[in-house]
């Protein structure tokens, strides 16, 4: 499973980082998103990343098998 980031679309909500911190943070700069892997996740952070991606209010966030 792959997590794409789209910087542009993220309006810094935080969402993603507060439902997988393990994943996710914020830029200090501006408050998107910030990827902490380099996009691939297991099984272990499956559920935490498809909770983020459901969470997130602007749709910066997607899965890919």
């Amino acid at each position: 499973m792959q997590i794409q980031a789209d910087t542009e679309r993220c309006v810094g909500a935080g969402m993603c980082a507060l439902t997988a911190p393990d994943l996710f943070d914020q830029s200090d700069h501006d408050g998107t998103v910030v990827l902490l892997t380099d996009g691939r996740c297991g099984r272990q952070t499956a559920d935490a990343a498809r909770a983020a991606v459901a969470n997130c209010p602007s749709g910066a966030l997607t899965l890919t098998d």
